[in-house]
């Protein structure tokens, strides 16, 4: 597995466009003037499995059995961990709004499950997946991420990895200075649906 630099995952993003300016609803639901569209990168092959690989790297010493993303933003990385790992990767999912285990999937008892998402912001679909494990006895062993937007270095209670941390204004939509202006909004993630 190879490691990859910071400042690698940066040059990505910038040269697949998938740092957007505009005025943007985040799955969290706070709105930003800056929008990572992982996707964009992870459309590439080579890009999802260097970043596969490099997450992999960070978090082998964990020793997890089981690679566990929530759908639909962890579902690329989750695969390329799961890859570099050799061990399964399952996804969680919605239905009517409630995050859950679908398609036969299923948690063995006691299993270590390590959460992979592309981006952390708030962490809320990562902390409903984590329960969605709990649920089936699982264990959580760790968390990954490509981007950590959260502010900290850590927003869960086990170990965390990410390849870069970055810093992007938000607000919550009373404090948006862009919905003050009546500028149009964009609600690129999963949870709101939208036009990107």
């Amino acid at each position: 597995m190879n490691e990859i630099s910071p400042e690698t995952v940066r040059t990505m993003l910038e040269n697949r466009g998938a740092l957007l300016s505009g005025h943007f609803r985040l799955s969290s639901g706070l709105h930003s003037n800056r929008y990572v569209q992982c996707a964009r990168l992870l459309s590439h092959p080579r890009d999802a499995d260097a970043l596969g690989e490099g997450l992999a790297a960070k978090l082998a010493s964990i020793n997890p059995e089981l690679i566990v993303a929530p759908a639909l933003g962890g579902l690329v990385i989750g695969q390329t961990v799961s890859r570099a790992l050799g061990i399964p990767m399952i996804f969680t999912e919605r239905k009517d709004g409630e995050m859950m285990l679908r398609r036969g999937f299923d948690i063995s008892g006691n299993a270590r499950c390590l959460i992979i998402e592309d981006v952390v912001t708030t962490g809320k679909s990562t902390k409903e997946t984590q329960s969605v494990i709990e649920e089936r006895n699982g264990r959580v062993a760790g968390f990954g991420s490509v981007l950590n937007r959260s502010g900290r270095e850590n927003p869960f209670e086990s170990p965390y990895q990410y390849l870069l941390a970055l810093e992007l204004e938000s607000w919550e939509e009373k404090d948006c200075p862009m919905c003050g202006e009546g500028v149009p909004i964009d609600s690129p993630g999963s949870r709101f649906g939208g036009s990107r």
